[in-house]
């Protein structure tokens, strides 16, 4: 087993107890509509064998497959009723128009689920949630991570999919859901995070632990991981980060300590052009120039 492949399997180990990583994957679709560019399908997912997983593709009209793909990482920011449908709609700290409008008009198929307690999963708390898969022997982020890596092999079924380019994007915790993603699945070939590659140590100096929800946390990580050892498991694909300088959650020690380590990683693995972070006079929030960085980045590698 190579170095990476054990990591692989440390970092999933932490994850708490997750269903069969062969587990059946079936899906079946609820409606098609016509959007003025894409076409938007609902679906449900049965992905992790304990309850059905509502998801959104949005695909260009009359392209002629298989595209490029997109695995689109929904954000947290309390709205818990919007879940994929941020895919479509967008949200308040990301621009206009919507990702569904923007990366189907250059092309490429997107996917985005209902993590567990968002959207059509909404209903319960997040911290109920928690309580409950923690008696269970289940971490919340686990399931939910468990849930993203099932949804990128739903893709991989799908005739329209070219399964050799499939990118991976999200803002916020979709951030975090995407470096994840990426790094515990090596057929995902390009990453683009938005606010939110943080620093665990640098959240908890900077007394910062509590801005984040409780889904975040998983137990004994920081004993075996750093941020930037999990995201070195991405290396050397690409890997493109943009963050805002006034980012709270971004803490700007942290994000220097994750970019010196991934440049010297991507260096050593001959990619040092395949990695970078950029960082902009904002906060918690895409930014215009954001926007076109991500998509000119999936446009190229994926």
């Amino acid at each position: 087993m190579s170095y990476k492949a054990a990591r692989r399997k440390q970092l999933i180990a932490l994850l708490g107890d997750l269903p069969a990583k062969d587990n059946a994957i079936s899906a079946s679709q609820r409606s098609i509509a016509e959007h003025d560019t894409y076409i938007v399908e609902h679906w449900e997912l049965h992905l992790n064998g304990i309850e059905p997983v509502p998801a959104v593709v949005a695909r260009p009209k009359d392209a002629e497959g298989p595209l490029p793909a997109v695995l689109y990482n929904h954000s947290h920011g309390g709205f818990y009723e919007l879940g994929k449908q941020e895919l479509i709609q967008s949200n308040v700290y990301l621009q206009q128009p919507s990702y569904a409008k923007e990366l189907t008009n250059l092309g490429f198929l997107v996917l985005s689920i209902d993590m567990w307690g968002f959207g059509e999963r909404s209903g319960r708390t997040e911290s109920a949630i928690f309580k409950q898969m923690l008696w269970q022997g289940q971490v919340m982020w686990g399931m939910m991570v468990y849930d993203n890596l099932q949804a990128f092999r739903y893709l991989l079924t799908r005739p329209d999919v070219d399964a050799s380019r499939i990118g991976t994007i999200g803002m916020s915790m979709g951030s975090t859901m995407a470096w994840w993603t990426a790094a515990l699945e090596p057929r995902v070939r390009a990453c683009v995070d938005l606010c939110c590659l943080t620093d665990f140590q640098a959240l908890i100096d900077s007394d910062r632990v509590d801005s984040h929800g409780v889904y975040y946390y998983v137990p004994n990580l920081l004993n075996s991981f750093t941020t930037a050892d999990i995201n070195a498991l991405i290396a050397p694909r690409p890997h493109l980060s943009l963050a805002g300088v006034h980012d709270p959650l971004t803490p700007a020690v942290g994000l220097d300590r994750i970019d010196a380590k991934l440049r010297d990683v991507y260096a050593a693995e001959g990619a040092a052009d395949a990695w970078q972070l950029l960082r902009y006079e904002v906060g918690h929030e895409e930014s215009p120039e954001m926007r076109t960085m991500a998509l000119a980045f999936l446009k190229k590698h994926c």
